[in-house]
């Protein structure tokens, strides 16, 4: 059998490279650039993302672990089995949350209501009254930057002064008792107190929803409208069938937006109705009265508590309803990388065959 020689520098070369004469493969430099390039692009994404997820983690992985370990300490008193005064918070483990269940759950339960309640209806009437804001706003007419001032007033001003704005307003002989024609103890303890607090909180926050809906707006082209115009789409039919669809991703992450900021309700109902009331007290003033009467371990319980039904509801938001905010998902991800493998196959064969 004779000896067969193989050439240097073809070892190792994938099947189907074509040799050139006086021409070296250039895939085994190209893949030592491709890798260069994208260890580089790693560097430099872990190098801009750094910064954000120091911030998160000061701000809210940090005071979360902390809230979750607090919650499982009780607080400093009369220790019941030996008589004598804690000086430090005792060890009671999971003690807290099962006395939000049974001890204190009627509490518990008429803040998880309540809260629930301001986020339901506060935020259907924001998004209602914001895409007819945002409409407003989008339209072409004389004065309208006047009219676009006006309606952003609402949200700029801070949430403490419109609560002292809508308290006067809801006084005994306040301007809302006028216009009603009798006397209406708005900032009672009754169902006039969760009317007083939502009516506050929709013309506070109302503006927010239409200013991100009237961002989305500005993006849609006039062609699409003039078309359909020439079609004979009324004017119904272009809201609904153009309007609403290309608004749709602004409009879905103002409404998430408002849904995380109703539950963490505190400061509106604080100030215009007061602490300790039960028509009006949410998760968040339930933790700061715990809190402020020094019981620090039932506090970061309800806080542990009001963190997980605001995350259960942002997961169940973006899974339902296809809020997307952090990329595609898993179908559409497993059809990008069988595309891009078919792709960098294609570009290997075509730097082969070059």
């Amino acid at each position: 059998m004779a000896d067969t020689k193989i050439p240097s520098g073809t070892a190792g070369r994938e099947p189907g490279a074509v040799d050139r004469p006086g021409r070296p493969s250039a895939l085994p430099n190209l893949r030592r650039t491709r890798a260069r390039a994208t260890a580089g692009t790693g560097r430099l994404a872990a190098l801009l993302v750094s910064p954000t997820l120091l911030v998160l983690t000061i701000v809210v992985i940090y005071p979360t672990l902390m809230a979750l370990n607090e919650s499982l300490y009780g607080p400093k008193g009369l220790d019941p089995e030996t008589g004598f005064i804690n000086n430090t918070e005792p060890f009671v483990g999971l003690k807290n949350y099962t006395d939000i269940f049974t001890r204190a759950g009627d509490r518990f339960w008429n803040a998880f209501w309540n809260t629930t309640l301001f986020t339901v209806v506060t935020v259907l009437l924001e998004t209602v009254i914001g895409v007819a804001m945002a409409l407003i706003m989008h339209k072409a007419f004389r004065g309208r930057a006047v009219v676009r001032a006006s309606i952003l007033v609402p949200w700029a001003i801070p949430t403490a002064i419109s609560g002292l704005l809508w308290r006067w307003i809801f006084n005994a002989d306040g301007i809302a008792n006028v216009l009603v024609g009798h006397q209406v103890l708005w900032t009672a303890d009754g169902f006039s107190a969760k009317i007083a607090v939502i009516i506050a909180d929709v013309w506070k926050t109302a503006p927010f929803i239409g200013l991100l809906v009237l961002a989305g707006l500005q993006v849609i082209p006039k062609e699409v409208y003039e078309a359909a115009r020439i079609d004979g789409a009324a004017a119904w039919g272009r809201f609904r069938h153009i309007t609403l669809p290309l608004v749709k991703p602004a409009l879905m992450v103002a409404v998430l937006f408002r849904c995380l900021d109703a539950l963490r309700m505190f400061d509106l109902p604080y100030i215009l109705i007061g602490a300790q009331k039960n028509s009006a007290e949410t998760l968040s003033m339930l933790a700061q009265n715990e809190a402020s009467n020094v019981r620090f371990g039932p506090a970061s319980a309800y806080a542990v508590l009001l963190f997980l039904y605001v995350f259960l509801i942002a997961l169940a938001f973006v899974r339902l309803l296809g809020a997307d905010l952090v990329g595609d998902g898993g179908v559409s991800t497993r059809r990008e990388r069988r595309s891009g493998r078919r792709g960098a196959v294609a570009l290997r064969r075509a730097e082969v065959t070059a």
